[in-house]
């Protein structure tokens, strides 16, 4: 079941939603919270699927309504009611609210433009670059960005074709990388800048992401030539990976004089929107 996360944004509320046979699926329990707006949606939808379900006998959206893992506010991962892009229209019917129509319109160009940038990749990186170019990154820096989000693709891949099986796993190697390249693993680099559920590399400076893609793309080209395959094996190499990194870092600190790593975020934090991995 082949899955891809993301945010969307309705009005300026986050609506979490899952790439999932072949559609979107989009969390419940946010599509009611912008439509009742008030804080009590999970009490609301816990209701209404009681009332759907039981007094209307609709058996059938109950079966339409599946769990699948969403990222909280905690930053964990939990079980979590979605639905389709039908389902949820079905949903939106038994909402009273003056927010369902333009709510039904945004849903189908979530919808259209999921499938237009399946058919032409491009449409996808130039979205990415809309709307980190509206919050107030420079185009070079943008640049940086998504090359940057190409290396750590390509690298993932690798990671998935050579046995590993889980994103507790992802992120162990991810550290190793990081501790090699920064001496710091993402939760203390991220506590350096005082980041909290922020995307560290949204906030990273140029030299920072370049380290980073180096570090990336060495551990990929390490896994190929190595031909490495399972955990261990895989994390020796992101740990080499990252000291090659952490080498030219501390080069590059030791001829200029001054620290590569900044606890300065590229934007205000308030600007932040975690927008890709």
């Amino acid at each position: 079941m082949e899955k891809e996360r993301d945010v969307a944004l309705f009005e300026k509320k986050q609506v979490r939603r899952v790439w999932y046979k072949d559609e979107w699926w989009f969390s419940v329990v946010d599509v009611v919270e912008v439509l009742i707006q008030n804080s009590r949606a999970r009490k609301y939808w816990n209701d209404l699927k009681r009332k759907i379900i039981l007094v209307e006998g609709n058996m059938e959206l109950s079966e339409k309504i599946g769990q699948l893992k969403m990222k909280s506010v905690d930053g964990k991962e939990y079980l979590t009611d979605c639905a389709s892009t039908a389902t949820v229209l079905r949903i939106i019917q038994s909402i009273p609210s003056p927010k369902a129509e333009p709510f039904k319109q945004w849903l189908a160009r979530i919808g259209k433009d999921r499938i237009d940038e399946i058919n032409d990749p491009e449409l996808a990186l130039e979205r990415m670059r809309s709307i980190y170019k509206k919050k107030g990154y420079s185009k070079e820096w943008i640049e940086k960005r998504s090359r940057g989000i190409a290396v750590r693709q390509e690298l993932t891949d690798e990671w998935q074709n050579r046995g590993l099986k889980n994103s507790k796993e992802y992120a162990i190697l991810t550290n190793e990388i990081m501790q090699g390249a920064f001496a710091m693993k993402v939760k203390d680099y991220k506590k350096h800048k005082g980041l909290e559920k922020e995307n560290l590399r949204d906030h990273m400076n140029d030299l920072e992401l370049i380290l980073t893609m180096l570090a990336e793309a060495t551990t990929t080209k390490l896994h190929r030539e190595r031909k490495s395959v399972g955990f261990s094996p895989l994390k020796e190499d992101a740990g080499d990976g990252g000291r090659i990194a952490g080498k030219t870092r501390k080069e590059i600190e030791k001829v200029s004089g001054s620290k590569v790593i900044s606890s300065k975020n590229y934007l205000p934090k308030n600007k932040n929107l975690d927008i890709t991995r």
